[in-house]
């Protein structure tokens, strides 16, 4: 790996550089072609800016629908045609008759598919629905979730497998909140979302458990701008919406959407 493509990425991205780097110089040189597991938006982008670097060379990416988080991505030789290719993508369908079925949260659905032995990379977005999820998995698992998976979070349900075409989407909300900060610092903005102190959301962001744009943040004092969003593990995540003009005491004026 070059150090000039090192220096644009976190110390921590290393590892995922250099298996895509491969990925994409095996492409260029010896015309393989490359199924990814599910990639979140930061691999999505670090492999994008790569695939960019040689010439030779494109990919396309696909989460089952367009507004998809998490993608896979075919990498080939730029003379291949890839608008028709199977990306492996299945939706599995959980559904249950038990009224508590209805309280499920993503996390819990995660968790009853996590605790299978199955792989992160291997699930893409979680639909949770008003009468049940769709998760999006590799083809390759698909058989053994919809086999073997049976309860969520002691809940007993059932599984269908569907064709990417018969995914129902749960558009993402957004709690919004109007917030007045003294700066836009990560570390200022975050306590004010969260309604903890500045001294205590320090500890996770020193300790490299804060994501901004899907990017390790160990700053708290990184700046933050319209746009970025923001995860901080244990605490959730948010988007800073707008950030607008400042107040008559020098305050800043900061619209922000808690995911819920």
């Amino acid at each position: 790996m070059r150090p000039d493509i090192y220096e644009h990425f976190h110390r921590d991205e290393r590892e995922f550089v250099d298996r895509a780097w491969e990925w994409v110089e095996n492409a260029g040189q010896y015309h393989e072609t490359k199924l990814t597991d599910f990639l979140d938006p930061r691999q999505r982008f670090i492999l994008e800016s790569l695939v960019n670097r040689h010439p030779d060379v494109h990919a396309v990416f696909d989460g089952g629908h367009p507004e998809a988080e998490r993608v896979r991505a075919l990498i080939a030789p730029d003379y291949r045609d890839l608008e028709d290719e199977n990306m492996g993508l299945v939706v599995l369908a959980i559904t249950s008759g038990d009224q508590k079925f209805l309280s499920l949260e993503h996390g819990d659905y995660m968790g009853s598919i996590l605790g299978l032995g199955i792989k992160r990379s291997k699930i893409g977005d979680i639909h949770v629905l008003e009468n049940g999820c769709h998760a999006l998995v590799s083809e390759d698992i698909a058989p053994f979730l919809h086999m073997n998976l049976s309860q969520v979070h002691r809940v007993h349900v059932m599984t269908e497998l569907l064709s990417p075409d018969k995914l129902r989407v749960k558009e993402t909300k957004l709690e919004t909140m109007e917030l007045t900060v003294a700066s836009l610092r990560l570390d200022g903005i975050s306590s004010d979302v969260y309604r903890i102190s500045r001294t205590k959301i320090v500890i996770p962001i020193k300790a490299g458990r804060c994501r901004v744009n899907w990017k390790v943040e160990e700053d708290p004092s990184a700046p933050l701008k319209d746009g970025d969003v923001v995860s901080i593990q244990g605490f959730g995540r948010f988007k800073i919406l707008e950030t607008g003009g400042l107040t008559k005491k020098g305050r800043y004026r900061v619209k922000v959407g808690k995911f819920t």
